[in-house]
């Protein structure tokens, strides 16, 4: 059941993503068949990565109950799909703030914050990692 939780949620903020980014280029007249697709296809992948991840968690498990070790499996499939989980929501949260933000660029002053420490602290991570 934890699964299809987490697979519902990515599939409803991409479906977010996607309306947000839609009336965004609605409203900005920019609408790009090409960038849409694009970000189908994104959609699409960051969904079948989610669920690979919990197929990943499903198969240690079964693999830690054949080795004798399923709490240590367990955690390690866990772990893996969660971070994955965590990962991919907080991206589309993001680009969903970012769609509304440009939507309405004069009332957004919080948003604007939250995606420009989001982006520092990624570019920062970017940054040590080279």
């Amino acid at each position: 059941m934890q699964y299809l939780i987490m697979i519902l949620i990515i599939i409803g903020l991409a479906l977010s993503d996607i309306i947000t980014g839609w009336i965004k280029a609605c409203i900005t007249d920019r609408p790009r068949s090409a960038k849409m697709r694009k970000g189908g296809l994104n959609k699409l992948a960051e969904i079948t990565i989610m669920l690979t991840a919990c197929g990943l968690e499903i198969g240690m498990e079964q693999l830690g109950n054949y080795y004798q070790s399923p709490e240590l499996a367990g955690i390690v499939g866990s772990l893996t799909a969660f971070s994955v989980f965590v990962y991919i929501a907080l991206m589309e949260i993001i680009s969903i703030l970012e769609n509304y933000v440009e939507m309405n660029p004069d009332n957004n002053k919080w948003a604007n914050q939250f995606i420009s420490r989001f982006r520092k602290s990624a570019d920062d991570e970017q940054t040590k990692g080279k």
